[in-house]
């Protein structure tokens, strides 16, 4: 049982799920971040479904839970996910939670898909606070940074535009997010601005272990380490990816296949994946997507109790007939940026 975090707060937390809910500091940061936090993308068109008096049953079942850190952002549903989580977190105590939105990647055409310049830097985050209908957030990230022309505008212009919003006091913290774990290193060993926190997304799962390799590294700098999309953006689920992932066909048939296997043996793929990831060292906190309180619950369970002799059956099968059979094609690293570099020649 642990001490009660700085969210917690007296009247609106279960104080006995809060004590048993496992925090830690955030690299460097004055953020004490739960074990499991909340990624907010299924807020939007990305996912299928929309469902706002079950989103709000969830997020504040987890808040009142002890999970208290909110990820969200301008691309998720193109302001969608933002405007959403405002009003759901209307009557939410302010100290009962921890938020992150990004900037630089906003809308679905590939001309305006992202802009890393200052000035829109600066708009696109005052956007973000109105749509949250918030004077500060905790962390301000730059979305996706591989994206950008070259690392110059991240180094020389969009960094130091996040920068001078962090000394305004409209954020706490400056992060970087994004896929290709190398580009992330590559900036915090150039940046000439502290970097505080970084988010890797699918790249420390069952299926892919990436992030793994760079941890030495974000750990020497005492960065703040967020594990994200550890569903692999539904691929590691019983649902199934969206149509638009960008995984290889090799891949899905792979997980097609285990995803088979477990609803034959009435397990949840998605739980399988969670536990993966939540035992994994490193990271400070695990980012899951949760749209339904069933998810929520799951995904506590997990947590607390592990899996079941079964869902264990379920998963050693897995690992030792799918997913360790992967080799060369378990990530997509190139495959949307190449996909987009295209779109930009049309």
């Amino acid at each position: 049982m642990g001490d009660l975090p700085e969210t917690y707060v007296a009247g609106f937390h279960d104080v006995e799920a809060v004590r048993k809910m496992k925090y830690t500091m955030l690299g460097d940061t004055d953020i004490r971040v739960s074990k499991i936090s909340f990624g907010t993308a299924v807020f939007s068109n990305l996912y299928s479904g929309s469902n706002e008096d079950q989103w709000k049953k969830t997020l504040c079942g987890a808040l009142k839970s002890g999970v208290n850190y909110i990820d969200t952002a301008p691309w998720y549903g193109q302001g969608k996910s933002e405007e959403t989580l405002g009003k759901l977190l209307e009557g939410v105590p302010r100290q009962a939670y921890y938020i992150a939105t990004k900037v630089g990647r906003y809308e679905k055409d590939p001309k305006k898909m992202f802009d890393f310049s200052a000035k829109k830097v600066t708009e696109g985050f005052e956007e973000s606070l109105r749509l949250l209908k918030l004077d500060y957030v905790d962390i301000i990230q730059i979305h996706d940074v591989e994206f950008a022309p070259n690392m110059d505008i991240i180094l020389n212009e969009t960094l130091p535009a996040v920068q001078a919003i962090v000394k305004s006091g409209k954020a706490k913290y400056l992060g970087i997010t994004g896929y290709a774990v190398s580009t992330l290193a590559d900036i915090l060993a150039k940046s000439k601005v502290k970097i505080d926190t970084i988010l890797s997304y699918s790249r420390f799962t069952v299926l892919d272990q990436s992030l793994n390799s760079y941890l030495p590294i974000f750990k020497s700098q005492n960065i703040g380490i967020i594990n994200a999309a550890v569903n692999a953006m539904g691929l590691l689920s019983n649902y199934g990816p969206p149509d638009w992932h960008p995984a290889t066909e090799s891949l899905k048939k792979a997980c097609a296949e285990a995803r088979e296997y477990c609803k034959e043996n009435n397990v949840e793929l998605g739980k399988l994946a969670v536990y993966y990831s939540v035992n994994q060292k490193g990271p400070h906190t695990t980012l899951v997507g949760m749209n339904h309180i069933s998810i929520l619950k799951s995904n506590l369970d997990v947590l607390y109790n592990g899996l079941t002799d079964n869902e264990k059956q379920v998963f050693d099968y897995l690992q030792n007939n799918i997913f360790g059979k992967l080799e060369n094609i378990c990530n997509w690293e190139g495959v949307e940026l190449a996909w987009y570099r295209e779109e930009l020649k049309k």
